[in-house]
């Protein structure tokens, strides 16, 4: 894509420090030894990583890229960034949840670039067609330019129950952007038992997809308002980027960092701050279970490329 249609205030952050517990045993079963799920290629000729690298590079520029990885994956990451402008690339010391991973990208592109608006990308997501997500994710992009101190997510509409998902429940309508509608958010559920689940999809809940786009220093602001303990941490690893000392205060940090997850620690306490459009017409999949994964593929008549454990199969929890 030209430069040009490309947004230069914009960075990508991109999660791929996950270790993907729950698909180990397909991965041991399929391919004799364990990857993370990230760096998995599931369909065609690109992993679940590359594909949103991918994506990413079709909103911001390539080097306006922060990728976050554990240190024991640099050996699957790194061979599939050949070929790709790879940004920067930050190895996590240990992993602290997904809200630590986000803030850990943050820190850098708050210090180079302190006016950036960031689009925050799980690499473990099934995404298609990318050019229609492009464009709502552009639109986000656009709206955070616009509310400065919001939070922008996407949405899925459910077409199913899933009690693994995290649910937006709408608030009122906010407005529109480039032809995509932006709601408030009443609140969130994360991880709803059924009945909870039923409800929300009952009132036009959303799934949360953890997609989303504001500028760094509102997100910053967020921070130090639902994890003060977290960004203190942050606020030292900030000062050494850069330095010869960067890698060692990172190592250090992080040795009295506390896990926080990103949706239950921040999302859940801040949805005054927060809006979602939704991600219409893009079939949008979490592959954090083999299920979803063949359920999937099978909607866009493809086979999946590993033997079905006979007892899914025997469940009928997939569709033809």
């Amino acid at each position: 894509m030209n430069q040009l249609h490309k947004l230069p205030d914009v960075w990508s952050v991109i999660l791929a420090a996950g270790e993907g517990k729950r698909l180990r045993p397909l991965v041991l079963r399929w391919l004799g030894q364990h990857k993370p799920k990230q760096y998995c290629t599931f369909i065609g000729t690109r992993s679940m990583f590359q594909h949103t690298l991918d994506r990413a590079d079709q909103i911001s520029l390539p080097d306006q890229k922060v990728t976050v990885i554990a240190r024991a994956h640099h050996a699957y990451a790194w061979p599939q960034l050949a070929n790709r402008k790879a940004g920067r690339l930050i190895l996590q010391p240990a992993n602290r949840d997904t809200a630590v991973g986000v803030f850990l990208a943050l820190s850098y592109v708050r210090a180079v670039d302190p006016q950036a608006i960031v689009v925050v990308f799980p690499s473990d997501h099934f995404i298609y067609p990318e050019d229609r997500f492009v464009e709502v994710a552009k639109s986000a992009v656009s709206a955070a330019r616009q509310l400065k101190h919001w939070l922008f997510l996407l949405g899925v509409s459910p077409d199913r129950l899933e009690l693994e998902y995290g649910w937006i429940r709408q608030g009122p309508h906010l407005g529109c952007i480039k032809g995509h509608q932006v709601r408030g958010v009443e609140t969130f559920v994360e991880k709803p038992g059924r009945k909870k689940c039923e409800a929300a999809m009952a009132s036009g809940a959303l799934w949360n997809t953890l997609i989303l786009a504001a500028k760094v220093e509102t997100l910053w602001a967020l921070g130090q308002r639902c994890f003060p303990e977290i960004m203190e941490l942050f606020e030292i690893y900030s000062k050494a980027i850069g330095t010869p000392e960067e890698d060692l205060v990172l190592e250090t940090v992080y040795q009295a960092m506390p896990s926080r997850n990103f949706s239950s620690h921040l999302l859940e306490c801040v949805p005054d701050q927060i809006a979602v459009i939704e991600l219409s017409g893009v079939l949008w999949c979490d592959w954090g279970k083999p299920e979803r994964i063949v359920d999937t593929l099978r909607r866009i008549g493809k086979s999946p490329p590993f033997s079905l454990p006979t007892q899914l199969e025997s469940k009928g929890m997939f569709t033809e």
